[in-house]
């Protein structure tokens, strides 16, 4: 029996959520975004930097401003996650397409945000996804790699400048581990349904030398539903994430939460919605920080958005409403 569909039940999600967008809904997103940031306040324009997805390609830009020439051109480049050192983008490209999003394809690769340097991390025979980095210092480069034989996935890691086959696993291939952020002490927040615990959400001691230790995070969200694409901000103290009510798999419709998060206690408190409260039957993902920490940004109907913290506005931070927008992530600030 599969690891992964069983652990979907728990997660409300599959890897073909987090990579398409359902058409079905893109007018009426469309139609929520422009009421959305002309019914809310106009958010303080500060500056911000980040990379994004545009029509497959990766940008590196200060949002709200028109983008240049794109880092990446001629193939299809998803999520690109910025390294805590500020120099370097990690992302996958997309090889061998399937309609069955599982069965694509991919190579975990690397570029400066200059857009030289560009080298493969993984050779592209392998089903690698959402890629980060650590911020304990060592500026490691982490991912979800799906084992074939059982459909569950499972964390790797490499180092900049490494070769194919040179990557090496954190966690064990016989349990699914699915990595979303880091924290400075090394500890990674993944969910997970390690040996001899019920499926949740942990944070997760890698060990090069034996097994990982995994210490369960306590939400009250998740008693109730599934959170994914979860984000911890750079000063560590908050954490932002998707939530479905139920356990039901949905993607649009769900509600973008900010929440307080003490990695001692391993405790998301105080949970409050700040996007698509009602769950209308839009996609709204990827909510992540900027590098001051003082605003989330996220994508909507085929546009990326700025919330911020001070005031509680929203505003449009993309500028071609003809293109697709996905995948923010903020400047030096690993997701």
């Amino acid at each position: 029996m599969s690891a992964w569909p069983s652990f979907y039940s728990m997660t409300g999600s599959t890897p073909q959520d987090d990579l398409r967008c359902p058409r079905a809904h893109i007018c009426c997103a469309s139609l929520l975004v422009a009421w959305l940031c002309a019914m809310l306040p106009a958010a303080a324009e500060t500056a911000h930097r980040s990379s994004y997805y545009k029509n497959g390609e990766i940008h590196v830009n200060v949002l709200g401003s028109e983008e240049g020439e794109p880092l990446t051109s001629g193939h299809w480049d998803f999520k690109p996650s910025w390294s805590k050192t500020g120099d370097l983008l990690v992302f996958f490209r997309r090889l061998k397409n399937d309609p069955d999003v599982v069965k694509w394809k991919t190579a975990i690769c690397i570029i400066k945000v200059d857009g030289t340097g560009f080298h493969r991390l993984t050779d592209g025979t392998h089903t690698d996804f959402n890629q980060t980095w650590t911020r304990d210092g060592t500026n490691t480069p982490i991912w979800n790699r799906r084992n074939p034989r059982t459909g569950a996935f499972r964390v790797m890691a490499s180092r900049v400048g490494a070769k194919p086959g040179e990557e090496y696993a954190l966690t064990g291939k016989d349990y699914h581990s699915w990595a979303y952020t880091t924290l400075k002490d090394g500890r990674i927040f993944v969910g997970s349904n390690p040996p001899g615990q019920r499926r949740g959400y942990f944070l997760m001691k890698p060990n090069l030398k034996g097994d990982p230790l995994f210490e369960r995070v306590s939400c009250a969200l998740a008693e109730a539903g599934t959170l994914d694409r979860v984000s911890v901000s750079p000063s560590e103290k908050k954490i932002c994430f998707e939530y479905t009510r139920g356990f039901k798999r949905k993607v649009p419709g769900r509600t973008l939460y900010l929440a307080d998060f003490d990695a001692g206690k391993r405790l998301i408190s105080n949970a409050k919605p700040f996007a698509n409260e009602k769950g209308n039957p839009v996609w709204f993902a990827y909510p992540r920080w900027t590098q001051d920490g003082t605003a989330i940004m996220y994508h909507a109907g085929r546009k990326l958005l700025l919330y911020s913290l001070a005031d509680g506005s929203t505003r449009k931070v993309s500028t071609d409403d003809k293109a697709d927008y996905r995948y923010p992530h903020g400047e030096a600030s690993p997701k």
